[in-house]
């Protein structure tokens, strides 16, 4: 689904994702690295705990807020189906996030490439299924 070997995201495809060399990967008992669901703050990565169904609440963002970033990617899924409202946009642009994007997953890890090689302060937070 994505790759680019440049990184720091290197490859995603359907609940995997390879980021600076370690793998992500899965969930409980099978989980590899931080898990299906990833979020990248200031280059590392975690584990995105928070999100739970297939709606994005402002408690699943909360998190991201303390690092200060200037751009978020939000990758909500292989096929788009994290939706992600127009209130919890809102949410963040009046907690200091200036530009929220939301994408299907390759294409989050794509721009957050992009963004993070052109050094921009952005974070990611990606769900790594549908």
């Amino acid at each position: 689904m994505f790759d680019d070997p440049r990184g720091p995201i290197e490859h995603y495809s359907w609940g995997r994702f390879l980021v600076q060399g370690e793998e992500h990967s899965g969930s409980g008992n099978d989980r590899k690295g931080k898990g299906k669901d990833i979020m990248i703050i200031s280059g590392d990565v975690r584990r995105w705990k928070e999100r739970h169904g297939h709606i994005l609440t402002e408690s699943m963002v909360e998190r991201v807020l303390d690092c200060g970033c200037d751009v978020l990617v939000i990758g909500n899924g292989a096929d788009g189906a994290l939706e992600v409202p127009d209130t919890v946009i809102d949410y963040l642009n009046d907690n200091g996030v200036a530009r929220v994007m939301v994408l299907k997953t390759p294409d989050a890890c794509r721009a957050y490439n992009e963004l993070f090689r052109n050094g921009l302060d952005v974070a990611l937070l990606a769900h790594g299924t549908c």
